[in-house]
């Protein structure tokens, strides 16, 4: 969430970042009902001054009197302040980020510029088979009984499969602890509180899957929660940055995808992911730095894994809208003849913290809202794609990364003879 005195003094600025990210905000209202908010409160005050100074008052008929309308004005004033408040707050709840000068300007992702290529695309000298048939008939994912059972884009991981989508996991948790990051297992049931905090609601409520209580939803991400983990807290600037590696499910209605990726494990319902999220200090310069590190951890990964990547800088129209910069890595994935995104990595500036009211203590005393960052660690099974058509064998096995052979205890998946 912007402040508002931001919004007053740069209202163009603000215009032209909403109006980038392909959202329309009304600004002018905002300020009208601001300055009804101000006008309300400056009434408020003198009225419960004046309530005071009688209060000490010998009680006449006057004086009772003039008490008497005084609360019922005070009343009426305090109610319309409140109304206002609230039509105020779900104003700014729907104006986005501004995105820092250097991001593309686009409506989408045909404007993201692509900064980064690593290993070179893969040769096969035999036809590429598609992570679907591989795990078919590998009999390592059943997709058939996953749809019966769990509905559109539902699935079984099953036998090797299972396996390996937990040696992922289990690999790039214990890389990111072992670069003192904070292990912690997030919870995947959380309230409006997180998904208003990270700027998942307003905008992407049709994407989120609401359970039966009033106030409980399902996390499309450990972003989520993880970030909302200090909320209403204030920390000690000394402590910062605090660095964490979450491992959750994830649950995701998918709404906005419809007809894409219908086939595989591409766009789920439910998957798993290693999230890195970092609260930091209110610094710019500080936090392109605490970026760049969620990067390198990410493709650490993917190149441990000897998977072809690129990275993006995502355009305004892309990125989101509690983003100030953001890329996305992607995976070259073969039969697709394209890469696939597969991490994220964002710079949310200062705009989840003032909806969440995270602060931190300056050395002076002063209070600052922090900075908050996240990325992907892994997200699978999607990754699962990439390893399986990039490691595919010409009689249809697939190897295993080397890295995660110890973790697997097997060094190919092959089929089974009955």
């Amino acid at each position: 969430m912007l402040d508002l005195n931001f919004i007053r003094q740069n209202k163009e600025k603000v215009l032209q970042a909403a109006k980038n990210k392909n959202r329309e905000v009304d600004l002018d209202t905002i300020i009208e009902l601001d300055e009804k908010r101000r006008q309300l409160i400056n009434q408020i005050q003198i009225l419960r001054e004046q309530r005071n100074k009688i209060a000490k008052s010998k009680p006449t008929k006057e004086i009772i009197e003039e008490g008497k309308n005084i609360k019922q004005k005070l009343q009426k004033l305090e109610k319309e302040l409140i109304t206002i408040e609230n039509e105020l707050k779900k104003l700014l709840s729907f104006i986005p980020n501004i995105p820092l000068d250097e991001v593309p300007v686009g409506k989408d992702a045909t404007s993201n510029k692509v900064v980064k290529t690593w290993e070179q695309i893969p040769k096969f000298d035999f036809p590429v088979k598609s992570h679907i048939d591989l795990a078919t008939s590998l009999d390592i994912v059943d997709f058939e009984r996953g749809a019966k059972v769990s509905g559109f884009r539902g699935y079984f991981l099953k036998n090797q499969g299972a396996v390996l989508h937990l040696s992922l996991l289990f690999y790039v948790f214990q890389k990111l602890v072992k670069k003192s990051y904070m292990p912690i297992i997030a919870p995947a049931i959380v309230k409006s509180l997180a998904l208003f905090g990270c700027g998942q609601f307003p905008w992407g409520k049709q994407d989120t899957y609401q359970l039966n209580d009033d106030d409980a939803y399902l996390a499309g991400t450990a972003e989520q929660p993880v970030t909302s983990y200090f909320s209403g807290e204030i920390l000690n600037e000394k402590e910062l940055p605090k660095k964490f590696v979450a491992i959750s499910p994830c649950f995701r209605k998918e709404a906005g995808a419809y007809g894409k990726d219908t086939r595989g494990l591409y766009r789920l319902h439910e998957f798993w992911k290693v999230e890195q999220v970092i609260i930091a200090k209110n610094n710019l310069e500080e936090a392109r730095k605490l970026h760049e590190e969620l990067q390198r951890n990410s493709e650490e990964i993917l190149e441990e894994l000897e998977l072809p990547y690129r990275r993006v800088i995502l355009s305004t129209g892309e990125m989101g809208e509690p983003q100030i910069f953001k890329y996305d890595t992607e995976v070259w994935m073969p039969y697709r003849k394209n890469y696939g995104e597969t991490m994220s990595n964002s710079i949310m500036g200062d705009f989840q913290a003032r909806r969440l009211n995270i602060k931190y203590r300056k050395k002076d005393g002063s209070k600052e809202y922090c900075y908050t960052l996240n990325n992907t660690a892994i997200a699978s099974p999607r990754i699962l794609i990439a390893i399986l058509e990039n490691y595919q064998q010409k009689d249809g096995s697939i190897k295993i990364p080397k890295i995660l052979q110890p973790l697997t205890g097997f060094e190919e998946i092959k089929k089974v003879k009955h």
